[in-house]
């Protein structure tokens, strides 16, 4: 059987100061673990001195050695770092206002597409439709007794997007006008997006036939508007009127451009008007246009009115740079 010897006071005196000891070495070691850690993560951040020569070494005396290492606080999570003041952007004119400065100086040429053939009929749902050889063949033979190939609105759209889509337009340098075969002048807005589809184009003209004008759709600017004719009031002062037709003396685009627009594009320069047929047979007359000076022709064979456009617009851009 183990023997127990009976507790004295020096006995627990003892032990007290032998567990006391204890604890105070464990303290000192997690002191030291303690120490080291800080040490190693400040020692991340520490930059040592690039060595000095032995002329640098010499002549600063009160600086260090270059074994040792200055120790950089790390940043505390609660410092900001400051970000540098925004800058105001400067002023910068408008594209818009820069293109409305520069088209008031420049002078516009005007082309007048005319004879378009553009009328309204009531279709059987009562709606009415844009008059054309394929959807109304029977109606013009026998209603309207007329031929049906003479129902060609297909070219007015095809003129219109020629020359709407010309960079001569998007610079501000051309006014478009086009005169129906029933005699009803209209007048294009530049800044018109013609409908690419001719469905959606018939509709278009189909509204402007019977509410006289086309408004935007978010504002109230009017992209198309009948206005009162004749032609030739609308004619700024000095204009130079010429009709296109392939029995008209011959330039080529270059050449037209060079014989008949000045050369600088000014607003003193007289404006020039070009008169194209929108029709899909016959041509454009003096006796219908007396203010016409002189016929011309871009091209020895008959061409479309788009084709023609786009050989005209293209040697006055060639022209005006």
């Amino acid at each position: 059987p183990s023997f127990h010897p009976p507790t004295t006071h020096h006995s627990l005196s003892k032990k007290y100061k032998y567990i006391q000891n204890h604890e105070l070495k464990s303290l000192d070691i997690n002191t030291k673990k303690c120490t080291q850690q800080t040490q190693s993560k400040h020692s991340r951040y520490s930059i040592k001195k690039p060595k000095m020569s032995d002329s640098e070494d010499s002549s600063s005396v009160s600086s260090s050695s270059s074994d040792e290492e200055i120790t950089v606080a790390p940043p505390s999570k609660k410092q900001r770092v400051a970000s540098a003041p925004l800058e105001i952007a400067p002023s910068v004119q408008s594209t818009d206002q820069q293109r409305k400065s520069s088209q008031a100086s420049k002078q516009k040429i005007i082309i007048l597409l005319d004879q378009a053939r553009l009328e309204t009929v009531k279709n059987r749902k009562g709606l009415f439709e844009l008059l054309n050889c394929d959807d109304h063949r029977d109606l013009c033979k026998k209603k309207l007794k007329r031929d049906p190939k003479e129902f060609r609105p297909d070219i007015a759209h095809q003129e219109l997007l020629a020359l709407i889509d010309s960079p001569l337009n998007k610079s501000g340098s051309l006014q478009v006008y086009f005169r129906t075969n029933k005699n009803v002048l209209v007048e294009v807005n530049p800044s018109i997006r013609i409908p690419r589809t001719y469905k959606r184009f018939s509709g278009l003209m189909v509204q402007l036939l019977h509410k006289m004008k086309i408004k935007a759709g978010n504002t109230s600017t009017t992209l198309m508007k009948v206005i009162k004719g004749p032609f030739s009031q609308h004619l700024p002062p000095g204009a130079r009127v010429y009709g296109m037709s392939c029995q008209g003396t011959l330039y080529s685009p270059n050449g037209l451009a060079t014989a008949l627009i000045p050369d600088e594009q000014t607003s003193d320069s007289p404006p020039v008007v070009f008169v194209i047929g929108a029709m899909a047979a016959g041509h454009i007359t003096v006796e219908d246009h007396p203010y016409i000076e002189k016929m011309v022709s871009v091209s020895e064979y008959p061409l479309s009115g788009a084709a023609a456009i786009s050989r005209i617009l293209g040697g006055i851009e060639n022209q005006w740079g």
